[in-house]
C-alpha cells in the first residue's frame, strides 16, 4: 500500500539518497573489476600467463557482460529494481571473491565470466531507477553522479589493492573488495522502495519526481525495440566507445609498468590521477547539461553539445604513445578518461529521454550488449597487438577517433532526439 498524503513528511530529498546508493553500487562494481588489472603484472608472474592469455581473460569478462546485458535489463524490468538489483549484487560479489581461489588462467576466466554476468545488471538497473526517481531535467546530473562511481571505484582500487596484496597476499584483495557488495545489499533492501511506495517521500518531492508527462506505455516487448532507429543510435554509440573505456580500465596499469617500468606501488598515483579526472568529467558535464536545459536549451541541443565537446576532448590521447614523459602520457589519458565519463553520462540519459520508463532497462541492456561486444573485440585486439608488437600505438589511435564516429552515427539516426515511436 502506498503511504497516504497525511503520513508523508513535509519535506524530503529521498531521490538523492537513492542516487547515493546507486553511486556506491557502481563504485563497488568498478573496484571489483579493477582488482585484476592492478594485479595483472603480478599474476602474470605468479600464475604464468602472457598478454594474449590476459586478453582472453578480460575478453571473457566482456563477453559474459555483453551476454548478461541481453537478459539483465529485461530481468530488472520484470523483477523490479529492488529485488533484481540485490540479486545481481549478490552474484557479482560472490564471483569477485571467487577469484581468490583461482590458480590458473582458465579458472580466472571462469570467475571473470561470472563477474561479468552479475555486473551486467548494474547500468540497466541504475538508468531505470533514475528514470523512476528523477524528472528529465535532473537526469543528466543524477546519472553523472552515480556514473562517477566508476571513476571513484577505479581510484579506490589502486589505493587499496597494492597494500592488501603486499600485506596479506593477492587473494586478500579479491576477498576484501568482494565482501563490500554484501554490505551494500543490506542497506539497499532496507532503504529502497519506488517513489509512491516510499514512506519518507514528501508530497512535494513526489510531485517533482512525477512532473514529466506520464508514459503511455506500460510494457514494451523486444520485438518493438529492435526496429527502432533510436535503439540502434544508442547501441552503435555504445559499441564504438565502450571498448575504449575498458581498454583504459584493464590495460592502463599494465601499460604504465611495461612502458615506464613502474612497480606495483608506483602505478598508484598515475592511476589515481587518471580516474580522479574522469570522475570530475562525469559530474561536470552532467551539471552543465542540466543548467543548459534550465536556461531554455532543448534536450537535443544540450545533450549533443556536450557529447560533441567530449568527443573532441578525447582526440589528443592519440599522442600518448609518442610521449616519452610519464606525466604527459598520464595527462592525455586523464583528459580522455574525463571526456569518456562525460560522454557516457550524457549518452545514458539518451535512453530515458526518448523511451518510456517501461522500456529503459531493456534498451540500456541492448545498447550495453553492443558496447560489450565492442569491448570483447578491443580486448582481443589489444592482447594480440601488445604480445606481437609490444606497442600500444594502434590502440590509442582507435581510442582517440572512436567518439567522433559514434557521434556521427548518433546524429544520423536521431537528429532531433525525438521520443521513439513504438506504435
Amino acid at each position: 500500500m502506498s503511504p497516504t498524503a497525511a503520513a508523508r513528511p513535509a519535506v524530503s530529498r529521498i531521490r538523492w539518497t537513492v542516487c547515493a546508493l546507486l553511486f556506491f553500487a557502481t563504485t563497488i562494481s568498478y573496484v571489483d573489476r579493477q582488482v585484476l588489472s592492478i594485479l595483472a603484472k603480478t599474476l602474470e608472474t605468479r600464475i604464468g600467463w602472457n598478454s594474449i592469455q590476459y586478453g582472453y581473460i578480460t575478453a571473457v569478462f566482456q563477453g559474459s557482460y555483453a551476454l548478461g546485458l541481453l537478459f539483465t535489463g529485461r530481468l530488472i524490468d520484470r523483477l523490479g529494481p529492488r529485488r533484481g538489483y540485490a540479486l545481481a549484487m549478490v552474484v557479482w560479489s560472490a564471483a569477485a571473491m571467487a577469484h581468490a581461489a583461482a590458480a590458473s588462467a582458465l579458472l580466472f576466466g571462469v570467475a571473470r565470466g561470472l563477474l561479468g554476468i552479475g555486473e551486467a545488471a548494474n547500468f540497466p538497473a541504475c538508468i531505470k531507477i533514475i528514470a523512476e526517481w528523477f524528472p528529465k531535467k535532473e537526469r543528466a546530473f543524477s546519472t553523472a553522479i552515480f556514473n562517477s562511481g566508476a571513476a571513484v571505484g577505479a581510484v579506490m582500487a589502486p589505493v587499496t589493492v597494492p597494500w592488501l596484496a603486499i600485506t596479506f597476499g593477492w587473494q586478500s584483495a579479491f576477498l576484501a573488495t568482494g565482501a563490500l557488495g554484501f554490505i551494500w545489499v543490506i542497506f539497499w533492501l532496507a532503504m529502497y522502495r519506488t517513489p509512491r511506495e516510499h514512506p519518507r517521500v514528501s508530497a512535494v518531492e513526489l510531485a517533482h519526481i512525477e512532473s514529466d508527462p506520464p508514459d503511455k506505455v506500460e510494457y514494451v516487448p523486444w520485438a518493438r525495440l529492435f526496429p527502432i532507429r533510436e535503439t540502434w543510435a544508442f547501441s552503435a554509440s555504445k559499441f564504438f566507445t565502450d571498448g575504449v573505456w575498458w581498454f583504459y580500465l584493464f590495460w592502463f596499469p599494465k601499460y604504465l609498468q611495461e612502458t615506464f617500468g613502474l612497480t606495483l606501488t608506483q602505478i598508484m598515483l598515475p592511476t589515481v590521477v587518471v580516474y580522479s579526472f574522469s570522475s570530475v568529467g562525469s559530474i561536470a558535464t552532467g551539471w552543465v547539461t542540466g543548467r543548459l536545459i534550465e536556461r531554455g536549451w532543448s534536450i537535443n541541443a544540450a545533450r549533443k553539445t556536450l557529447l560533441a565537446i567530449c568527443a573532441l576532448a578525447v582526440v589528443p590521447v592519440i599522442y600518448a604513445p609518442y610521449s616519452k614523459n610519464l606525466w604527459t602520457a598520464v595527462a592525455l589519458v586523464a583528459l580522455a578518461a574525463a571526456a569518456h565519463q562525460g560522454w557516457s553520462a550524457n549518452l545514458y540519459t539518451f535512453a530515458s529521454d526518448v523511451f518510456p520508463r517501461a522500456a529503459v532497462g531493456s534498451v540500456v541492456g541492448i545498447g550495453s550488449t553492443a558496447g560489450g561486444i565492442g569491448g570483447v573485440l578491443m580486448q582481443l585486439t589489444t592482447g594480440y597487438l601488445v604480445q606481437s608488437t609490444h606497442s600500444y600505438l594502434v590502440l590509442f589511435l582507435i581510442s582517440g577517433s572512436a567518439y567522433l564516429v559514434a557521434l556521427a552515427i548518433l546524429q544520423a539516426l536521431s537528429p532531433r532526439l525525438s521520443p521513439a515511436r513504438l506504435d
